[in-house]
């Protein structure tokens, strides 16, 4: 294992073009790290500049402590995992596992070659497909031995690119899982790039967010849901993503398109002085009037809408209401729109209710919120003002706390295994002529 440090890292291209500006990044020995931004953020850029397949211009990369800048990728000792999975398709599962220890040619004995092999393939179920080409596996299989190669390497970091973005979707969900468990078991500290924000907030102890080659925050994934730094930040992460609403200020009121908003001291503090604000409400922080018990209600603030559209998804409903926005905030919603890869689409706010609503499209319905749940960002800069120092350094350290634990666990458990199992070389030689 090792840690990986990044201190103001640029890239620049031959056309001028800055691609990664600046980009700091300090990831820990053992720490599972993803990069997470739209497409063109950089992320996949700053992975090839930590494994050597792009140039630094400038900056420092540091491996447990040591510059490597001008170090060749085979001198780096990290292993990638390719969006393609780079197998060879005339060699079989074992020999592509083995590949890397091949290469390095006097390294390793045949026995020490088939013992890694044999036991990365026992890591990831693949023991029983060692004989197969990769074209006779599913994309969960081949993704499976791309790893497997990553494992025998023995590397001091695995660097993942996308690697389930040519998955279908149950096979995503379920590789997802599987490298978080290998990961812990292992831990080997991990770098991941995805676009996918739910493979960031599952996969990642901490979570870097990208843009335009910028880095916006790194935290764990918690507390870039509840304290983000932005309005980018706040508009990436969360499924159906934060809705954002102008507030104009008008004494002790906030009037968003939906609902007066009494001011309380939390809000009043972070609207200050200004007479127009962008108010951020998740999607789940809604909830359906009809279904809540009176004493909840009155906690809260209650409003009546126009409800256009609903999709009933099972475990909840989703609930689409147009507004018309400010005029001063639009160009702002709209640029941020277009970061988020968003179509440009007009304004419509999203909840998400429980299953049990009875809510359906034309309907004029009863909602409610807990303004205590509201973000507030100022509509020039960005910045969230209601951002809590103090809560968000909590969040990370328990979360750090959490972290070292679960990798504990996953190591006392793979030791007490490891004391389990057989001595490879104890085997009889009908047994070994057998494998």
């Amino acid at each position: 294992m090792a840690s990986i440090v990044l201190r103001d890292v640029v890239k620049e291209y031959g056309d001028g073009f800055l691609a990664v500006k600046g980009v700091s990044l300090d990831i820990k020995d053992g720490e599972f790290v993803i990069l997470v931004g739209p497409s063109g953020c950089g992320k996949s850029t700053i992975l090839r500049m930590i494994v050597g397949l792009e140039d630094i211009s400038d900056g420092d990369l540091e491996i447990d402590g040591a510059r490597v800048n001008d170090r060749a990728p085979r001198d780096r000792n990290l292993a990638m995992v390719f969006q393609n999975y780079a197998l060879y398709p005339h060699l079989t599962v074992f020999e592509n596992i083995a590949f890397p220890m091949r290469l390095a040619k006097g390294r390793f004995s045949e026995e020490e070659v088939r013992e890694r092999v044999t036991r990365a393939a026992e890591t990831l179920e693949l023991s029983e497909h060692l004989e197969r080409k990769p074209a006779n596996l599913s994309g969960g299989q081949r993704q499976r031995v791309a790893m497997g190669r990553a494992i025998v390497r023995d590397a001091d970091a695995f660097l993942f690119d996308e690697p389930l973005s040519n998955l279908d979707a149950k096979l995503r969900g379920q590789m997802r899982t599987e490298i978080a468990r290998i990961q812990r078991r292992l831990g080997t500290t991990t770098v991941y790039v995805t676009h996918d924000q739910t493979e960031a907030m599952t996969l990642g102890d901490r979570v870097a967010v990208l843009r335009k080659g910028e880095l916006q925050q790194v935290a764990s994934p918690r507390g870039l849901y509840e304290q983000p730094v932005n309005l980018f930040v706040a508009g990436f992460i969360g499924s159906p993503p934060m809705n954002f609403l102008p507030g104009r200020v008008d004494g002790d009121t906030l009037h968003l398109p939906l609902a007066d908003v009494p001011l309380d001291e939390r809000l009043r503090a972070a609207v200050g002085d200004r007479s127009l604000v962008i108010v951020g409400l998740r999607p789940e922080h809604v909830s359906d009037a009809e279904l809540l018990e009176d004493d909840k209600a009155a906690t809260g603030v209650t409003f009546e809408t126009d409800v256009d559209v609903t999709e009933w998804l099972g475990a909840e409903l989703y609930a689409y209401i147009p507004f018309e926005t400010e005029p001063a905030v639009a160009a702002k919603l709209e640029e941020l729109d277009r970061d988020l890869d968003g179509e440009g689409m007009r304004s419509q706010a999203v909840v998400a209710l429980d299953a049990e609503s009875r809510v359906r499209e034309g309907d004029r319905a009863a909602l409610w919120f807990d303004p205590a749940r509201l973000l507030v960002f100022d509509p020039e800069t960005g910045a969230n003002l209601t951002r809590d120092e103090d809560a968000a350094r909590e969040i990370d350290e328990r979360n750090e706390k959490v972290r070292r634990a679960s990798l504990d666990r996953a190591q006392r458990r793979d030791r007490d295994a490891a004391g389990r199992r057989p001595d490879p070389g104890s085997r009889s030689q009908p047994e070994r002529a057998a494998s």
